[in-house]
């Protein structure tokens, strides 16, 4: 539209001009003593026409020859700030491919370009930028190289020019610098120097996916599994992992919790500092029983515990892997309680209900076996574990089973069946 705007206009000139110029009659005269000179109208304008026309060609042109110097030295300068970043460019692509002395070499000669810049007058917008980018690929590379001098010498000066500027490019180049820094240290295996790093950063950027991924790494490499267990509970919270591997890990780092602790009282501080998804993890609960029983902790505690997980457990088909429905029934028999226990009629009420439920899950005959064997109802305790002993899978089960079963028959005072089932159980403990 705008295109057909302009050629109706150059149309509507031309006739106006066309028609102006054909009517006009007039003249002008110039008088130069002696001579006169009569030029029609339309010659004079158009040769006043071509004078200006001439001017401003020559004066275009004495500028433009005048500007040589300055356009030249401004196309050197160029073409030294495009070299630049060709060679920040080679440093990253030959960083990629694995050529560790290219990109170093390449970063390096990058630093010497941005120099000569510096050295002629010219100081780039972005210099803090592009110094500090091309820094960290050399110390990338030396990284790599296992230079260690290197890269503590490049990143010194990166660190040094990042927080000597005020350029609004400041804090995140200093963010990224020390998480890169952080991530070379934990490399090296040197957990407590990422850990200080990384506390150096900013609040806001302490929370950020990338550097809680870090502390994660080196919380766990330097034993903290308080800090790591935190950590991942956070990432896990922002989806940073599948669901699966987040209940694998965040076990994992519960696991090595409490392994550390050493008296019940930090057992129990451990406990409560779970939330309660993460008491309801079958792996949790039956390893803080176990570890509560070993550190001579009550056995009500434990069963305290352990007492959400009865009701998942009795699940028909299991919601648990093997390992884990393993791991709790051999907790719960762990602390199963005495006929002396003030709760031992409510676990004998609710273990027979849930073992005539389902008559014929083994962990619950065995589980009912060995209640009922602590309860000293030997009669029933006999029944159920030899019922359980042809079903069990799981060998340490087994064996247990058939232990029970030798030392009822030593109480019924029957040395031919105790003898074969401590053969038996002797035979399961060495599959």
């Amino acid at each position: 539209m705008r295109a057909a705007l302009w050629l109706i206009i150059l149309f509507a000139l031309a006739v106006a001009g066309a028609w102006l110029a054909g009517n006009n009659q007039g003249s002008v005269t110039l008088f130069l003593f002696p001579h006169r000179i009569d030029l029609s109208l339309n010659l004079a304008v158009l040769a006043v026409f071509l004078v200006v026309l001439l001017v401003i060609l020559a004066q275009r042109a004495l500028g433009a020859f005048l500007a040589l110097p300055k356009r030249a030295q401004r196309w050197r300068l160029q073409q030294k700030e495009r070299a630049s970043h060709a060679a920040l460019l080679d440093s990253m692509v030959h960083l990629m491919a694995g050529r560790y002395l290219r990109a170093r070499k390449a970063a390096e000669q990058t630093l010497v370009r941005e120099t000569q810049l510096l050295a002629s007058g010219v100081r780039l917008d972005y210099a803090l930028s592009l110094r500090t980018i091309a820094h960290m690929m050399a110390a990338e590379a030396s990284h790599a190289l296992q230079d260690k001098a290197q890269r503590q010498q490049h990143l010194d000066q990166a660190l040094a020019q990042v927080q000597a500027s005020t350029d609004a490019d400041r804090p995140s180049l200093l963010e990224g610098t020390q998480l890169r820094a952080a991530r070379w240290l934990l490399d090296d295996r040197d957990a407590a120097a990422s850990l200080e790093r990384l506390r150096a950063l900013p609040p806001a950027a302490g929370r950020r996916m990338a550097a809680m991924r870090l502390q994660l790494k080196a919380a766990r490499l330097a034993g903290q599994p308080a800090q790591a267990l935190e950590t991942a509970t956070l990432l896990a919270k922002h989806r940073a992992f599948s669901p699966e591997a987040a209940d694998s890990l965040v076990t994992r780092l519960i696991l090595d919790l409490l392994g550390q602790t050493h008296d019940p009282e930090a057992l129990q501080r451990v406990w409560q500092r779970l939330t309660p998804s993460q008491r309801l993890m079958p792996l949790v609960a039956a390893e803080a029983a176990l570890r509560c029983l070993q550190l001579g902790g009550p056995a009500a505690t434990a069963r305290l515990w352990l007492q959400d997980l009865w009701i998942p457990m009795q699940a028909n088909p299991p919601v648990w892997s093997d390992a884990q429905l393993l791991r709790v029934v051999l907790a719960f028999d762990a602390c199963l309680p005495g006929y002396e226990a003030d709760d031992a009629l409510l676990w004998l009420s609710r273990v027979e209900s849930a073992q005539q439920s389902q008559p014929r899950a083994a962990h619950l005959q065995y589980m009912a076996g060995m209640l009922c064997f602590r309860q000293r109802l030997w009669g029933k305790a006999q029944s159920l574990l030899a019922q359980a002993v042809r079903n069990l899978q799981a060998p340490v089960l087994h064996r247990k089973a058939w232990i029970a079963l030798a030392e009822l028959a030593e109480q019924r005072q029957d040395p031919v069946q105790a003898a074969a089932a401590w053969k038996e159980a002797a035979s399961v403990s060495s599959d």
